[in-house]
């Protein structure tokens, strides 16, 4: 799908909103997004109630799943 035709945060949102917990390798591969904080912070500021885990990969590595509450 061409990136014109729907915002980053549009698909970002349509996840969320269909039960589907984004990380940011989701975000990249979905929509070239590297930076999905902003995007969720723009969806906090829009009224949508978002939750955050923050999740350790086998590898030692951290990161945040966001999903809608």
């Amino acid at each position: 799908m061409p990136r014109n035709i729907k915002s980053q945060k549009t698909i970002i949102l349509e996840l969320l909103e269909s039960g589907i917990k984004v990380t940011p390798m989701m975000a990249l591969n979905r929509c070239g997004c590297f930076r999905l904080s902003a995007i969720i912070h723009s969806i906090k500021a829009d009224g949508h109630k978002i939750t955050v885990k923050r999740v350790k990969s086998h590898t030692g590595n951290k990161y945040a799943e966001y999903s809608i509450a």
